[in-house]
């Protein structure tokens, strides 16, 4: 019946502490303030939000669109905002036609304005069509937020808030993703609409 006790407190124990972490440190947390700050400027001018990943990220991604776009707290109008891998069809044929790393990036050309945000969400911040996509997102003038792990990866230097959670597991960085996402959710539908 206890088999397992010992790796579920350590689990729950190394994800409280990477949020202790993030709870101590006043750059991390007045990183989220300046991504909150960011999104809400890009809302208020008739701006969008964009999120991308891959895998977990992804899911995460696209969750976080859909507690913009739908509704997190209050009841109010929906709030712009699309994960960019929900399109199959367009990812299968530019991931056939130009190779996977094109994926985000060519959507972004065709649908994101100046003035957008994107957030990328990498737990490396290596992936090849995330950072494609961060550098579209900067020859177009779209505000960029990263999620990453303790490094940034080559996210680093690319975007105009980092926020890369104090952990290299890659579970403990993703529940750490969530949160951060949640609370950006959460003040940007205060901001708006509170």
């Amino acid at each position: 019946m206890e088999k397992h006790l010992f790796d579920i407190k350590r689990a729950i124990d190394d994800s409280i502490v990477t949020k202790q972490f993030i709870l101590n440190d006043k750059l991390f947390l007045g990183g989220i303030d300046n991504a909150i700050a960011l999104c809400v400027d890009a809302l208020r001018k008739g701006g969008k939000i964009w999120f991308a990943g891959n895998g977990g990220s992804a899911a995460d991604a696209q969750h976080l669109a859909a507690e913009l776009s739908g509704r997190f707290y209050l009841d109010r109008q929906s709030i712009p905002a699309e994960a960019l891998h929900v399109n199959t069809s367009f990812m299968t044929a530019v991931a056939n036609d130009y190779g996977y790393e094109k994926v985000y990036s060519r959507l972004l050309q065709g649908c994101a304005r100046q003035g957008d945000v994107l957030v990328a969400i990498s737990t490396s911040g290596n992936s090849k069509n995330i950072l494609e996509a961060v550098k579209t997102a900067n020859a177009m003038h779209l505000r960029v937020i990263a999620l990453t792990g303790k490094t940034g990866g080559a996210l680093e230097g690319k975007c105009d808030v980092l926020l890369n959670v104090p952990s290299n597991d890659t579970p403990r960085i993703q529940e750490c993703h969530i949160l951060i996402g949640h609370i950006l959710c959460e003040n940007i539908e205060k901001e708006l609409f509170g």
